[in-house]
């Protein structure tokens, strides 16, 4: 029994670890211009950071190096992953000037930045514990993964709409606005009808449009949230 619990309670620091390893994994994948392998490592660290929650919970394994850990596994998978990617894909467009050509890509690190607040903010906001103020960093990471499986080349203001994104994508994971959580209790449509909203025509986007509506889904994501005020 007690060798049992010794391992039980190292299982969701154990997917934790995953989540981190698929980050470092993002981040080369992010650096070598491989946006489709990027994309699949991020969601491999969510489903880890999904499951190390929902093990903690099931196991009452709760620690505090648990916490912490969780952050900065985040921080790399779902901060510094699309931060690289958005680096790596406004490094390979067109500017009109050279000055531009070398310094503004680096505008991609705001979302790591912006993304750390995210997370230190959350770690000692106790409003945060049933829904969230402010867009969770995972979210954040899937949009950006979504949206490099484009071809930005075809676009010829993609600089400056990456810019803008990125100022939107940062401003929105600081901000107060409620946004729902995804985490169900029970299975009843009353208590989840804005959950099962979402993930129906989440599922009809990603059916439609591929890889590349995982972008949409985010956006839904933000004007569901907005619209429903954060509610179940």
């Amino acid at each position: 029994m007690i060798m049992a619990n010794c391992v039980t309670k190292h299982i969701p620091n154990t997917l934790t670890c995953c989540n981190l390893l698929s980050g470092c994994m993002a981040v080369i994948a992010a650096f070598n211009c491989e946006p489709w392998h990027a994309l699949l490592w991020i969601v491999s660290g969510a489903l880890f950071d999904f499951c190390d929650g929902l093990s903690a919970r099931l196991l009452k394994a709760y620690s505090p190096i648990g916490k912490e850990l969780d952050s900065l596994a985040d921080l790399v998978t779902f901060g510094l992953a699309p931060s690289v990617l958005c680096f790596t894909a406004l490094k390979g467009l067109s500017y009109p000037c050279d000055w531009l050509t070398q310094f503004y890509p680096y505008i991609g690190f705001a979302l790591v930045t912006f993304a750390a607040l995210r997370l230190a903010k959350f770690n000692i906001d106790e409003r945060q514990t049933t829904s969230f103020l402010g867009l969770a960093v995972p979210a954040n990471a899937l949009f950006w993964g979504g949206l490099f499986q484009m071809d930005l080349n075809a676009i010829p203001a993609a600089p400056w709409i990456l810019g803008v994104l990125v100022i939107i994508f940062a401003g929105l994971m600081v901000s107060e606005i409620p946004m729902f959580s995804l985490k169900f209790k029970n299975l009843s449509w009353s208590d989840n009808k804005i959950r099962f909203i979402f993930l129906l025509v989440s599922v009809l986007i990603l059916i439609v449009l591929g890889r590349q509506g995982l972008s949409a889904v985010i956006g839904w994501y933000i004007i569901l949230s907005i619209l429903t005020k954060g509610r179940h």
